[in-house]
């Protein structure tokens, strides 16, 4: 089975949807090999390098009040905490084109996965900013990576078109919100979904089912 993630490190329901796609899959066992790429996806593609505070731009974003981005928040928190990701105090919200094209590079090093999840741990968690490059170097070196070739990658362009082109091509495909998990080049899933609701999805998917209607929610 193929399951394309296609997702943004700056998206904390995208680290609810990870956290909950591998409980489900730890769940189905033997009764399903995966292959798991991850893709990209910009919530924020427009973000310059030096970021924004975090809550005025969400108000601005979204057109809501302080008072409904705690509750959000709050409701995220429980939603981590129920699939062992913890959320910490997100301040500030930054750009993370270059994060996505160290991704594009470590899938081909076998260590796409790794990163993903070292990402997402420092941006949720750690508020740590994932467009600065020693931020990135620590990282990739933390996951085994080679950070020599990860600093020629983000002082050249490397990844750059890939990374675009990828995005292009999701965005066409329909996708306009994260986490979206496309399975088998046909079936979607998307959102936050508990790991319950993607277990049973998955399980209609194994080799005997014919077919899976879309599941859209958070």
């Amino acid at each position: 089975m193929k399951i394309e993630f296609v997702s943004d490190v700056a998206c904390p329901w995208c680290a609810v949807g990870l956290h909950s796609l591998e409980i489900a899959l730890a769940r189905l066992g033997d009764a399903v090999t995966v292959d798991l790429q991850f893709q990209p996806f910009e919530l924020n593609p427009t973000m310059p390098p030096e970021g924004a505070e975090a809550e005025a731009y969400l108000m601005r974003k979204y057109g809501i009040g302080a008072q409904q981005i705690e509750r959000n928040r709050e409701v995220i928190r429980q939603r981590g905490a129920d699939v062992g990701f913890r959320f910490g105090d997100r301040p500030w919200v930054w750009n993370t084109f270059d994060a996505h094209r160290l991704l594009c590079w470590s899938a081909r090093e076998g260590h796409q996965r790794e990163l993903k999840h070292a990402l997402l741990s420092a941006y949720h968690t750690d508020a740590r900013n994932p467009s600065d490059v020693t931020v990135l170097l620590q990282l990739v070196g933390q996951v085994g990576l080679d950070q020599a070739r990860a600093r020629s990658i983000l002082e050249s362009d490397e990844f750059a078109q890939e990374v675009r082109a990828r995005e292009s091509h999701y965005q066409q495909l329909g996708i306009h919100s994260v986490p979206s998990m496309i399975i088998d080049d046909r079936h979607l899933i998307q959102g936050g979904q508990p790991p319950d609701v993607l277990e049973q999805a998955l399980r209609k998917l194994l080799p005997q089912a014919e077919s899976l209607p879309s599941i859209v929610g958070a």
